[in-house]
């Protein structure tokens, strides 16, 4: 990776990835891409994904060798309104591919948990498995998998991707994921707020810090082709807890959190169909994947980080 375009870099993934990325190859190598931005930043473009013309431009005028697809409206928000959904998840990924193969760019998109359905293992859910999503963020997940796969192997474009359990960020605010209470919580800690919990007490689900997520990108990103065979998308797994569990975590540190139960049938709904814990062994061989947080170290950054800013 030499010049980069990070499209929805204003999103919970994206405006980490920047400073991330920015960090490792130069303020100038990262073009920072959305359709609401930050007029202040010189290398911020402001930039609709469904636009195909907008975005070969900005391709084209950078000199972009690679490409981040991070555009989707996430899970419980999708099924509010999941015609709207499909159009903008999968027209910013036919927009990025069909650009890679005329501009020889490599794209990743990430994939998700929520690619998997009921029907899947949900105890160290095999890389390879049977996927029919209940959702239509899911659907939009298998198929963006599927497609990027076959432009990889009908037009060479180099595509990568990873599936990634719920992201827990201490930077960015919940973007309307159903893994969302993972972060939530935290607010709810350190506000002295009591903490209703849109999903059962008992119900485990996979989960990943940000810091883990921005060096799993950048790794696949920068490993050698040649090891490569699934290329989209690496089932990536680091931590998986219950509510209760990640309550208790935090209760370590403020032992005066409350946490009530609301559930969102919505949420549940999906999240039920979810895996628990995703087997990342095909990562960690092909690209030597290793997470590097597990729940005790994430707790306590979090906690330190949104303390500050919140002044506690």
């Amino acid at each position: 990776m030499k010049k980069i375009l990070i499209v929805g870099a204003g999103g919970q993934i994206g405006s980490e990835l920047t400073t991330h990325l920015r960090g490792i190859y130069g303020q100038h190598n990262v073009i920072a891409a959305d359709i609401h931005g930050d007029r202040e930043d010189n290398d911020f473009v402001q930039l609709d994904a469904l636009d195909a013309e907008a975005v070969a431009k900005t391709v084209r005028e950078n000199k972009i060798d690679t490409i981040f697809n991070l555009v989707a409206l996430l899970s419980a928000t999708g099924e509010a309104n999941p015609q709207k959904a499909w159009r903008v998840n999968m027209g910013a990924l036919m927009n990025a591919l069909e650009i890679a193969r005329e501009y020889n760019c490599a794209v990743f998109t990430p994939s998700s948990i929520g690619a998997f359905g009921p029907d899947a293992p949900k105890d160290k859910t095999p890389q390879d498995t049977p996927m029919h999503p209940t959702t239509i963020y899911g659907v939009c997940k298998v198929t963006g998998e599927l497609l990027s796969n076959y432009y990889h192997q009908r037009f060479g474009v180099d595509t990568r991707s990873v599936r990634l359990p719920g992201v827990i960020s201490s930077q960015a605010l919940p973007g309307g994921g159903t893994t969302d209470y993972a972060v939530e919580i935290f607010y709810a800690a350190l506000k002295g707020e009591k903490f209703v919990c849109p999903v059962p007490h008992d119900r485990f689900m996979d989960m990943i810090y940000m810091p883990d997520v921005l060096n799993a990108m950048v790794q696949l990103m920068e490993a050698d082709p040649s090891r490569l065979k699934h290329r989209n998308g690496y089932n990536v797994a680091s931590m998986s807890f219950s509510p209760e569990i990640i309550c208790a975590e935090i209760r370590k540190h403020i032992p005066s959190l409350e946490m009530v139960y609301e559930i969102d049938p919505v949420k549940d709904a999906i999240s039920e169909g979810w895996p628990n814990l995703m087997d990342d062994s095909v990562a960690r061989a092909e690209w030597d994947w290793a997470p590097k947080w597990g729940l005790s170290e994430m707790t306590t950054d979090m906690l330190e980080v949104l303390g500050k800013r919140l002044g506690k």
